[in-house]
């Protein structure tokens, strides 16, 4: 069993989401941050759009700025977060044989007043996306800064249960791509994750 991976698929599995508040050290999530500001101070960032087949930028359903990440050109502290994804879906199909092959990941800048409207995250022509993963990297976040990651849970009997997550530095949220609509709501400083998906 490993301590870090089992709340996670232990919540999934009873209330449709996981969270791990200390998927990242402090210090590895400050690596993270400090290597996001890099990229954005290199120009590597692009407004993020909305769209499978045809992708537009519609800042009236979300504003965040994104770049990708590349195996091949991943500074030290991103390999590492990204060894650890790999070894999070190797548990997972050893655990719950989901046969997850892939994953991808990119940073999410959500600039004071951005937004990403309510949403789900797996494309009608595309479902390979199973798992959502987000990973925050802010830093002494507070309630008073917003930016709270709102998660539609369905219920028997159709009625809907809202939760909030709170985008904490460290912390891992996973859930059901498929399944969970959500927003992103507006934060009153810079929200910082690393955002992908498990695929099959």
């Amino acid at each position: 069993m490993n301590p870090l991976f089992e709340p996670i698929i232990d919540g999934i599995l009873t209330d449709g989401y996981g969270i791990a508040d200390a998927f990242l050290s402090p210090g590895e999530t400050t690596a993270l941050a400090d290597q996001l500001h890099r990229r954005k101070e290199a120009g590597q960032f692009r407004s993020a759009g909305v769209g499978n087949q045809q992708v537009m930028v519609e800042k009236a359903i979300r504003g965040d700025e994104i770049v990708w990440l590349d195996e091949a050109t991943a500074a030290p502290a991103e390999a590492t977060f990204l060894q650890r994804i790999g070894a999070f879906v190797e548990y997972i199909n050893q655990t719950c044989y989901l046969g997850l092959r892939d994953y991808e990941f990119h940073y999410a800048l959500y600039p004071p007043g951005t937004f990403y409207k309510r949403h789900l995250d797996q494309f009608r022509s595309d479902s390979r996306r199973k798992l959502s993963v987000i990973c925050y990297l802010n830093s002494n976040w507070q309630p008073t800064d917003g930016g709270q990651l709102a998660l539609y849970l369905p219920n028997p009997g159709g009625i809907e249960h809202t939760v909030t997550v709170e985008p904490v530095g460290g912390r891992l949220i996973c859930f059901e791509s498929g399944r969970l609509e959500h927003e992103v709501l507006p934060a009153t400083r810079d929200r910082l994750s690393l955002t992908g998906w498990l695929k099959v």
